[in-house]
């Protein structure tokens, strides 16, 4: 990835960060996460959990500032994440939370998120 690309994609609104990631992720089957003693988890405003996820490694690593300064960028494979991983973070009460850019992110329901990346990956 170039810096051109990622610059340009990381400052689309959160909707057209979501399709990009849905369409990113389906195709080279795998999810961005940030990982240290445990993978990074954000809090909202009203103290629900979300857990972060990029579609590429690049857009994962400009997060890791801040508290996150010591986390890296981990791939998760996509069949993992959708049959393990999101099943698991619903029973918690977790939230996946979007390709956040450091400004805003696309907080949404596990079922649309499954049912996004299905449609998907229906094409190929």
């Amino acid at each position: 990835m170039n810096n051109k690309e990622i610059e340009v994609v990381s400052k689309r609104p959160a909707s057209k960060r979501y399709d990009y990631f849905i369409k990113k992720v389906a195709d080279f089957e795998e999810v961005w996460g940030l990982f240290d003693e445990g993978w990074a988890i954000l809090e909202d405003h009203n103290g629900n959990h979300l857990m972060p996820f990029w579609p590429k490694k690049e857009f994962a690593n400009l997060c890791a500032v801040d508290e996150w300064k010591n986390y890296k960028a981990e791939p998760i494979e996509l069949g993992d994440f959708m049959q393990e991983w999101l099943p698991s973070m619903k029973e918690d009460g977790i939230k996946p939370s979007i390709f956040w850019n450091s400004n805003d992110l696309a907080v949404l329901e596990i079922d649309t998120l499954i049912l996004d990346l299905e449609e998907e990956l229906k094409k190929y």
